[in-house]
């Protein structure tokens, strides 16, 4: 791997705007403050900053990948039911779309046929970690979004078409979450079951030569669909993780939100 090569980031966005605000009543003061060290430290871990970021986030998905093109986006507050002062959060940061431009260009390369936006905002899974990991928004950045299909095998293969942008100056960063049941999440009960694929997680990202296959076979992983109800908070590892197909991957973050395992990874 090239010693200029930048490595890529499968992170927790948590829960809506978690981190801007308080803890409901009966939940911990706490129960986001890990999560919330984690991002803000990912500037000082990478110890240089990219020319641009490119984000996958869990709540973008469209037929086929999609690269927003507005040089100034504005911001989607895409969660319901939030303290007022939520919605006035601002991240004025940059759009890049040239580097738009040279995604699309790897994208079709790699066999996908692509499309523009420029009217969407960045929704929460971009901005709200965000906040926390370049909170100035002075480093520039692109949303792609993910597919529709929710086939992970096609995620892994739009990752691994993005793989010669991180030989540019550019940092991919796939946001979701490695355990994404609402209804079960905010419950105080214990889930095993999220211990159980969050283990199996970690093995399969683990293993650089079979974390391709399995990855591809995460459905049918122990506590895979107590975990994932839905798959879309799950995808942008696949994204992340083809990226840097082949590259070692480093366990970033490990935690746990009202009894429930949570991941994020480094790729390369």
């Amino acid at each position: 791997m090239s010693a200029s090569r930048w490595p890529t980031y499968f992170i927790p966005h948590g829960g809506g705007p978690c981190f801007f605000m308080d803890t409901p009543p009966g939940m911990p003061k706490d129960m986001w403050d890990n999560m919330a060290d984690f991002l803000k430290g990912i500037d000082s871990d990478l110890g240089r900053r990219p020319r641009a970021v490119i984000v996958i986030s869990a709540h973008w998905q469209t037929r086929v990948p999609t690269v927003h093109t507005n040089p100034k986006p504005d911001l989607l507050f895409d969660y319901y039911g939030f303290p007022d002062h939520t919605y006035q959060l601002t991240y004025p940061v940059a759009g890049v779309p040239e580097l738009a431009k040279e995604i699309q260009t790897h994208l079709k390369a790699g066999g996908f046929e692509t499309a523009e936006e420029s009217q969407r905002g960045l929704d929460h899974g971009v901005f709200i970690p965000f906040k926390l990991i370049y909170p100035e928004a002075d480093v520039p950045m692109v949303q792609l979004s993910m597919l529709s299909s929710n086939d992970p095998d096609e995620h892994y293969k739009l990752g691994q078409a993005l793989k010669p942008l991180r030989d540019d100056g550019v940092l991919i960063v796939g946001s979701g979450l490695s355990y994404h049941n609402l209804r079960a999440f905010f419950s105080p009960m214990d889930k095993p079951e999220a211990k159980a694929f969050d283990d199996w997680l970690t093995d399969s990202v683990m293993s650089t030569e079979k974390r391709h296959e399995r990855l591809n076979q995460w459905r049918s992983a122990p506590g895979a669909i107590q975990s994932h109800p839905t798959p879309e908070h799950l995808l942008p590892l696949m994204v992340a993780a083809g990226a840097a197909d082949g590259e070692p991957a480093t366990h970033a973050y490990s935690g746990d939100v009202l009894g429930k395992a949570v991941s994020g990874y480094r790729f390369g």
